[in-house]
């Protein structure tokens, strides 16, 4: 039995299936643990989701931020006619609302505690250790398991608030929840983000710097395994590993097995 993190897929079926026949992958006793952004921009996200929703329980992801605009299209356009042409695949898909039900069934960040691995999106503030992580992540996705999903969905964009306090409410403090664990790349040491910010370390105003290089944050006890951030690239560091390879923008496509940190690839998108 092996696990396998994989970063952002985007879409790309064709690599992802190259990828799963690199590491030989089985569903009957490997595991795939999947940091989100699993659609859009690679053209073949209909084929991703049916191919990972057809390996069953092996499969656990956290959602990411084209993860959540598909389930915001999902319900903005229940007729299926959508501008995202991938979205519309799928939105017209006589398979969509069991896609659509199986993605919104994953939370933002999940922890295993065997591997004191600490799974998300994006990142997260210093403020926040894995429990509380994990805490944050389950508020949003009880709305998006329940018939306020739709009311959600149409509130989540935005990138205000910034800061997180215990006491916010309602809306904004989802939003901001999503917005940490599915976008941020930069924050201060107060856990204020950054979210409109994509370039590599160094391209960050003063007093800002990558989530994951602050002294104090409070998951520097356990990894933190993430993607979201195809300009950081792969890193493989003790207390975090960065699975974007930028598949979708002609990098390659990365599977990290866990139990001994060997590293597996493809090549991605001609670009």
């Amino acid at each position: 039995m092996a696990t396998y993190l994989i970063g952002d897929i985007q879409g790309c079926c064709d690599q992802l299936e190259r990828l799963l026949d690199e590491i030989r992958f089985d569903s009957a006793c490997d595991r795939l643990w999947l940091c989100g952004d699993l659609v859009n921009r690679g053209g073949q996200s209909l084929q991703t989701l049916r191919l990972l929703h057809s390996l069953g329980k092996s499969v656990k992801v956290t959602l990411g931020n084209h993860d959540l605009h598909l389930l915001a299209a999902d319900h903005k356009h229940p007729e299926g006619q959508c501008r995202n042409r991938e979205f519309a695949e799928i939105l017209n898909a006589p398979d969509r609302e069991s896609l659509i039900d199986w993605l919104a069934g994953h939370p933002l960040a999940r922890y295993s505690k065997k591997h004191r691995l600490l799974r998300v999106h994006a990142g997260v503030i210093p403020q926040w250790d894995a429990a509380t992580t994990v805490a944050r992540s389950k508020e949003v996705s009880r709305v998006l398991r329940s018939d306020k999903r739709g009311k959600f969905l149409k509130r989540m964009y935005g990138n205000t608030p910034r800061k997180w306090r215990d006491d916010r409410r309602g809306w904004a403090r989802l939003r901001l929840i999503s917005n940490i664990l599915t976008r941020i790349r930069f924050c201060d040491a107060n856990g204020r983000a950054l979210f409109r910010l994509s370039g590599p370390p160094g391209s960050q105003p003063e007093n800002y710097l990558p989530w994951f290089r602050h002294r104090h944050r409070a998951t520097r006890e356990v990894t933190v395994a993430f993607g979201h951030w195809a300009a950081l690239g792969l890193r493989m560091k003790k207390r975090y590993l960065a699975l974007d390879s930028g598949c979708v923008w002609g990098g390659k496509l990365s599977a990290v097995r866990l139990e001994d940190r060997a590293l597996f690839q493809v090549k991605g998108l001609k670009r």
